[in-house]
């Protein structure tokens, strides 16, 4: 039975998602200045993009009734949203087959439910992006991220949201994205990471041109808003449903953001006797966010406290560590916040799940976990988002690469030429320590 309220709500909260997609582009300018305002345009092509190619077929490669498990059926009529209809009722206002009471039962139409769900691929491929900044020809990019809507983001998404994927089987569970967006955004990113190296030692570059830090105050304010704005409907939006768990999911993502804030400025100043600034605050409300994500609607807002609190050690070391490769430039923190954060919320669903609060999201089949008296479910629990990190890390490296690598070798290259004034080598950058990111130093 349709939810007409339900709708409303989703079909609100994919229009706060879809702001996230354009907020990475201010996050962007925030960090390295209006000098980089091509990321604005980026980030309004991936959200075009997405929407057309989710709607004519990935969609349906992620979200309809899988083929084995594996992938969705492409061609799945009432997931074709472009296709041609003798009626309006054809697709448009039939309830969506997953939502029905036999999987999740909020009556979701197939157009909210595209909606919502092509809003969060939108801003998986945004974070991706921010790797290429200048580096990569914006043909090339535009060609990946048509691959992308098709098969990369949409078969972790298969296995994982789709309750007739193997790892959703298996029991595996990721509430919001912790690896299906940001995880899998990181291993594609090192893929992409991978190719600008290779093609930066045949043009005889031993290090990477980094990126300068040019702080724009106003900007990054505005991004970090904007993205907190986004998040409101990114987790409660997972719930699929208004009911009292939505309001439970609010209170945890935005405890763990604020959390994380606080950790992540009191971390830098422990480590680096640096008291910290407008960016230093805004990764670790990032850092909170991103640890939350997949385990928002599993854990109770104290829970999600101490996990907001660890976010700012893990992301000053992890950041410290990344920070090393010299041969990469990952100016926005792709590595040490999206994917360093993701892997490790999805870890912690096996220590801090509690099976009543996951009973209220939907998820009935995870059991409490380990910190949570859990015991041998609780493990299972952990040999299952084990086995799903390493299975979509090895699956969207993999397919990432293959895609960028006949790019490349399609364009004679995937480089934008250098000497532009805003790269320079990692020796030149220089900032005011109460701007800068703590992994910087």
């Amino acid at each position: 039975m349709i939810n007409l309220l339900n709708n409303l709500w989703v079909l609100f909260a994919a229009a706060l998602v879809f702001i996230m997609t354009i907020s990475v582009g201010f996050l962007e300018i925030g960090e390295l200045g209006t000098g980089v305002h091509r990321s604005l345009y980026k980030t309004i092509l991936i959200t075009g993009i997405s929407f057309i190619v989710m709607a004519l077929i990935g969609f349906n490669t992620a979200f309809a009734p899988t083929i084995y498990g594996v992938i969705g059926n492409p061609f799945y009529t009432q997931g074709s949203f472009l296709g041609f209809m003798t009626s309006p009722t054809a697709a448009l206002s039939t309830e969506w087959w997953s939502t029905t009471t036999k999987y999740f039962g909020t009556g979701l139409l197939g157009i909210t439910y595209f909606m919502f769900e092509t809003a969060s691929a939108s801003v998986t491929l945004a974070l991706v992006s921010v790797v290429i900044l200048r580096k990569v020809k914006m043909s090339a990019f535009v060609i990946f991220s048509i691959v992308y809507f098709i098969i990369i983001y949409n078969l972790p998404a298969a296995w994982i949201w789709n309750p007739t994927g193997w790892l959703f089987i298996l029991g595996m569970r990721d509430f919001a994205g912790g690896l299906v967006v940001h995880g899998a955004a990181g291993f594609a990113g090192i893929a992409i990471l991978l190719r600008i190296k290779q093609e930066e030692r045949k043009k005889k570059l031993r290090e990477s041109p980094q990126e300068v830090y040019h702080i724009n105050h106003g900007f990054l304010a505005l991004a970090i808003l904007l993205l907190m704005l986004g998040w409101l409907g990114f987790n409660p939006g997972n719930v699929l449903a208004f009911n009292y768990d939505t309001l439970i999911v609010v209170l945890t993502t935005f405890t763990a953001a604020f959390a994380g804030m606080i950790s992540t400025l009191v971390t830098g100043y422990l480590v680096n006797r640096d008291t910290g600034g407008i960016l230093q605050a805004t990764n670790g409300i990032l850092m909170g966010l991103i640890i939350i994500t997949p385990l928002a609607g599993f854990v109770s807002p104290f829970s999600a406290l101490i996990l907001g609190i660890l976010g700012g050690p893990l992301f000053i070391f992890a950041g410290q560590r990344f920070s090393k490769l010299k041969t990469i430039s990952d100016p926005i923190g792709l590595l040490p916040e999206h994917l360093t954060g993701g892997l490790f919320g999805i870890i912690m669903i096996g220590f801090f799940t509690q099976h009543s609060y996951a009973v209220l999201s939907g998820n009935s089949v995870l059991p409490s976990g380990i910190f949570f008296g859990g015991g041998f479910a609780a493990m299972h629990t952990l040999g299952v988002e084990t086995l799903g990190i390493v299975v979509v890390a090895a699956t969207v490296f993999s397919l990432s690469y293959v895609t960028i690598f006949l790019i490349s070798k399609a364009m004679h290259g995937i480089l934008e030429n250098y000497g532009k004034p805003e790269s320079v080598s990692s020796s030149s950058i220089k900032i005011h320590s109460s701007d800068q990111v703590g992994y910087n130093k």
